[in-house]
């Protein structure tokens, strides 16, 4: 089987969900101008929450929904995969963050929680210290992991340092793959926030916005590591990548059945290709998360952190 799906999922649900300025500054798919009344975000945001995980855990999926605290204000709290990432050798590492309000997200109760779910790990890798150096590195959402081929992609960008990012190679034994990627804003071609708007990995293919590596010395360097790797590449526009179309996980439910889960906004802009592409390995899950995605920035992705720790005996 693949080690590139985990039948475990953690999911926060929010309490405070809504526009993060902080963030809005090189997070290019918050609409700013679509903000509301706090009480009214969250609760649209809630009802795409739960309407997800209850499609989720038809599958078969093991979702360890965590309820979000009053406090600290934490608005970006649903996007936990930019804090943690949880591997299979009984490491979680703590990331650091460069919204100084989402360093607030990283809970010290997550051990416990880990326990009293059943999991077992060795040790609490934290990267977290970098903060006070202005060096960041936004877990799933900046690295791609490719766990069987043992290879990680990065894009670089302000949340993306790439020593950093080599340091945790080294440490996990991942061969690091480091590229530019640009999308058009009003004020020009500017780095992509994080890599996981235009790349997915699969078992079998992964999902890219080749046209965001405008260099084509790099593009070509990811596009071969790829092809050398086994997989099979699943090309994407760059207004495919505007509707989350890059933003997918690869999930095991019941019966090590495989499934690829991403919003309805991105499922919408796929071509009839692109979907019978995807449905030949696997089957797709897709969930309705406009107002996560035009205030948070973020989609179904961002919201899935992978619990790949053993269970414990």
């Amino acid at each position: 089987m693949t080690k590139n799906a985990t039948n475990s999922i953690l999911m926060i649900r929010p309490i405070h969900f809504g526009m993060n300025a902080q963030t809005a500054v090189d997070n290019f798919y918050q609409q700013v101008d679509a903000a509301g009344a706090a009480n009214e975000d969250n609760k649209k945001a809630l009802a795409e929450f739960d309407a997800f995980v209850v499609k989720l855990r038809r599958t078969g999926l093991n979702v360890v929904e965590v309820q979000d605290n009053e406090q600290p204000y934490t608005p970006d709290s649903i996007f936990p995969n930019n804090w943690i990432s949880m591997h299979e050798n009984g490491t979680v590492v703590l990331y650091p963050m460069k919204a100084e309000n989402r360093r607030l997200e990283r809970r010290s109760d997550i051990e416990q929680i880990l326990i009293d779910q059943g999991f077992a790990f060795q040790e609490i890798y934290d990267l977290s210290a970098a903060e006070d150096e202005g060096r960041y590195l936004e877990g799933t959402g900046c690295i791609i992991f490719d766990h069987d081929e043992k290879i990680a992609y990065m894009a670089r960008s302000q949340r993306a340092d790439v020593l950093l990012f080599e340091k945790l190679c080294k440490k996990f034994g991942y061969e690091p793959v480091v590229f530019s990627a640009y999308q058009d804003t009003p004020n020009g071609r500017r780095p992509i926030y994080h890599t996981n708007v235009l790349m997915c990995m699969t078992d079998k293919y992964a999902v890219l916005c080749a046209d965001a590596i405008d260099n084509a010395t790099e593009r070509r360097y990811v596009l071969d590591k790829i092809e050398l790797s086994g997989k099979e590449l699943l090309l994407i526009s760059e207004e495919q990548k505007h509707q989350f179309g890059g933003n997918m996980l690869l999930v095991e439910g019941k019966h090590k059945s495989l499934h690829l889960v991403m919003s309805s906004s991105a499922f919408n802009s796929l071509t009839k290709y692109q979907i019978n592409f995807i449905q030949r390995y696997h089957s797709i899950v897709h969930s309705d998360l406009k107002t996560i995605e035009t205030l948070g920035g973020g989609s179904a992705r961002c919201m899935l952190a992978e619990i790949y720790l053993p269970k414990v005996l």
